[in-house]
C-alpha cells in the first residue's frame, strides 16, 4: 500500500501543498507548530472517517475559509484509485475515482495508517476513556463490521439514558434488552481483536526494549466471563440490573462496555504504576507493530505508517530497534520530527526528507543517512 499522491487546501493552517511522497521513508522536519502533524492528520482521514485526535469537522478547516480539502493517489493491490475529500462544517463528502460514496465501508481499506504520537504514549497514564478511543479505532480499522457495531449500541444507550432521566420509564426493559445484545457484539469484537494483539505484542516488547519484561494488554469487561455472544448478553442483563438503582439515581447507564477499560501490565503489574517512562513508550510501540501485523494479515499488505514527533518519544536505542523492524518490511513511513536527520534513519540509505514551515512544504531531495 502506497501513497503515491497528496494534495491538501485549507486543512488546519495548511493553505496549498501538494507532494509526491518517497516510496518507502518520508520525513517531515521543522519547528513546532509549523504543520506536520497536520499533514500526518490529512493523510489519515483519507482512510478513516474521523481524526486519530478526535477533532471535530469545523476544527479542521482553515479559518477565513469554507471547506477544506484533500485529495490522495493511492496505490493498493496492484490498483490505483483516488479519494478526494471535501470537509465543510456540517461534515464531509468523498469521493473514490470520482463518484460520490456514501458509506464508512466504501472508505474502508481503501487507505490503512497506523499512528504512533504522544497522544498515544499518554494513554496509558490517563483515564480509561483514551484507552477505549484506541481500541475501538484499532479494532474498526481491520474490522469494517464493528463501526455499526459501536454506533447501534451508542444509539440504544443514548435512548436508554434518556428515559433514565425523564418521569416515565416505561419501556426501559426493552432498550435494557437491547442494548445487551448490541454490547455483546461490542465486546464480543473487542475482545478478539485483544487476543489478536496479544499474540505478538510480547515479542515486539521484547524487540524494542531489549528487556525481559513479559508485556501484556488484556481486556476484561466488568462483568461479563462468558465467550459467544449469547452468554455474553445474559451476563449483561445481569450487570445492567444490578447497576439498576444507581442507573435510577444518576439518571445514566453506570456501566457496560461505554465504561470498560484496557489493562497493560509489565510482568503481570500494571503498566501505569509500575512502567518507566522508557517502557511505557516502548510497550505502546509494540502495540503499534503489533496493529501493523494484524492488519498485513487482513489486507495482504501493510498500512502506512505514521510516526508523530519522534524526537520526543523514543530514545537512540528505541529509534534503532524500530528501524530494523521498519527496514525488515515493505512499508512506507512518515515521520515528524524537529530535526532534520534524527537517529532515527541512521540505517535508510535514502529518504525523502520535506521542510515544514507556516503550512508550507519544500522538498528538499532524497538524502543518505549512512
Amino acid at each position: 500500500m502506497r501513497l503515491k499522491h497528496l494534495a491538501i487546501a485549507g486543512f488546519r493552517n495548511i493553505g496549498m501543498v501538494r507532494v509526491m511522497p518517497g516510496e518507502r521513508f518520508n520525513l517531515l522536519y521543522g519547528l513546532n507548530g509549523q504543520g506536520k502533524t497536520n499533514l500526518l492528520e490529512a493523510i489519515y482521514l483519507l482512510g478513516s472517517p474521523r481524526s486519530f485526535r478526535n477533532s471535530r469537522f469545523p476544527d479542521l478547516i482553515r479559518h477565513g475559509e469554507r471547506t477544506a480539502l484533500i485529495h490522495g493517489a493511492i496505490e493498493s493491490g496492484g490498483t490505483r484509485s483516488n479519494i478526494k475529500l471535501s470537509l465543510e462544517t456540517i461534515g464531509r463528502r468523498v469521493e473514490i475515482d470520482g463518484k460520490a460514496v456514501q458509506r464508512a465501508s466504501d472508505l474502508h481499506g481503501r487507505l490503512n495508517a497506523v499512528v504512533f504520537s504522544p497522544d498515544d504514549t499518554g494513554m496509558v497514564r490517563m483515564g480509561p476513556d483514551a484507552r477505549r478511543r484506541y481500541l475501538d479505532r484499532a479494532v474498526y480499522t481491520g474490522n469494517i463490521g464493528y463501526l455499526q457495531s459501536w454506533h447501534n449500541y451508542h444509539r440504544i444507550l443514548k435512548q436508554r439514558n434518556h428515559l433514565l432521566k425523564s418521569s416515565d420509564r416505561s419501556g426501559l426493559d426493552t432498550w435494557t434488552e437491547q442494548l445487551a445484545e448490541a454490547g455483546a457484539e461490542v465486546i464480543e469484537q473487542r475482545r478478539r481483536f485483544v487476543l489478536q494483539l496479544n499474540d505478538t505484542l510480547q515479542l515486539y516488547y521484547a524487540m524494542i526494549s531489549g528487556g525481559s519484561e513479559s508485556a501484556g494488554i488484556c481486556y476484561r469487561p466488568e462483568g461479563v466471563q462468558a465467550d459467544g455472544r449469547e452468554c455474553i448478553r445474559a451476563e449483561l442483563l445481569e450487570l445492567f440490573a444490578k447497576h439498576g438503582r444507581s442507573d435510577e439515581r444518576y439518571g445514566t447507564t453506570t456501566a457496560g462496555p461505554h465504561r470498560d477499560d484496557l489493562t497493560l501490565t509489565l510482568d503481570n503489574r500494571p503498566l501505569k504504576s509500575f512502567g518507566s517512562q522508557g517502557q511505557q513508550k516502548s510497550f505502546v510501540l509494540a502495540l503499534k507493530m503489533a496493529e501493523i501485523d494484524n492488519l498485513q494479515a487482513i489486507f495482504n499488505e501493510p498500512p502506512l505508517l505514521l510516526l508523530d514527533d519522534m524526537g520526543s518519544e523514543l530514545d537512540a536505542v528505541r529509534n534503532r530497534n524500530l528501524m530494523n523492524f521498519l527496514m525488515s518490511r515493505d512499508i512506507q513511513v512518515f515521520m515528524t520530527t524537529t530535526e532534520q536527520t534524527p537517529a532515527l534513519l541512521g540505517a535508510v540509505a535514502q529518504c525523502a526528507v520535506f521542510r515544514v514551515e507556516d503550512g508550507n512544504l519544500t522538498f528538499e531531495g532524497n538524502e543518505s543517512h549512512e
